[in-house]
């Protein structure tokens, strides 16, 4: 089917910028990334002593957090520590999932390059004749974010490296991998083997429970629009916003937990 529904489930590249591919993803999340910075600059431009309304509401949240935090961390010093990693975990992952349902998203397509830069090389070196080129399939200008497992997959990497350097700097490596490497007893052996594996599991579990929750989503309102175009989908477009957030603070807050067990003695 020519006009059928199209799901793609991994970047697709736009164009090449001395021989590295830019994808539609990649320009997603600049466009994201420079829509957070610029939230921030205008935002710190505008503090005021006498807070307006808007203003209010930000301290609100802003402080709500940090004062969960630390509660969480039972410390001021790690709250304040962590809040800027957290937040910017959170605010990405937020922005990513509602920017990708905004209109023109996934429909408005360009042209792909016809050649990878070693496929163009060739091309152009080669002497004999060669058949003609298959039509190029246009390529969605820009893809959301976290339908893309590359970037869950590297935003739960983040996640790890943090989770687990925190924990060797707080506690030391011989301590921090006590919690894993234990000989008192063979159960004990065994139980420290299992958390080394939960640990490992976390790469799998992040990334896979954020793509693929988003990435249903994505299909649900695809078919939805392809079926049912004027109706079906604006339900489902409101519920894709609140999962959205919901998505965002299981990552923010599970990297939290996992904060915090890392520098938590182990017992």
């Amino acid at each position: 089917m020519t006009n059928g529904i199209h799901i793609a489930l991994k970047a697709e590249t736009l164009t090449y910028v001395q021989g590295v591919p830019i994808t539609n993803t990649m320009v997603m999340s600049w466009i994201v990334m420079l829509t957070l910075v610029g939230i921030a600059f205008l935002a710190r431009n505008r503090l005021a002593k006498i807070p307006g309304m808007f203003q209010s509401f930000l301290e609100t949240v802003f402080g709500g957090a940090l004062d969960y935090m630390e509660t969480v961390f039972e410390s001021r010093a790690l709250a304040l520590r962590f809040f800027p990693l957290l937040a910017t975990l959170f605010f990405f992952i937020l922005c990513g999932n509602w920017f990708g349902l905004l209109p023109g998203i996934g429909s408005v397509t360009v042209e792909p390059p016809s050649h990878t830069p070693t496929e163009a090389l060739a091309h152009t070196d080669a002497s004999t004749t060669h058949a003609p080129e298959k039509h190029a399939v246009p390529v969605a200008l820009l893809h959301p974010l976290a339908v893309d497992l590359n970037v869950t997959l590297a935003l739960a990497i983040v996640s790890f490296v943090v989770v687990e350097t925190t924990g060797v700097l707080f506690l030391g490596f011989w301590r921090y991998a006590g919690k894993f490497f234990t000989f008192r007893s063979p159960i004990a052996f065994l139980v420290g083997i299992i958390e080394l594996l939960s640990e490992l599991a976390r790469l799998v579990s992040f990334s896979f429970r954020l793509f693929g929750n988003m990435f249903a989503g994505k299909t649900l309102i695809l078919v939805a629009m392809f079926f049912v175009p004027y109706l079906l989908p604006v339900p489902l477009m409101a519920y894709e916003v609140l999962v959205g957030l919901i998505q965002a603070s299981l990552f923010a807050l599970l990297t939290l937990f996992f904060i915090k067990l890392a520098v938590s003695e182990a017992h």
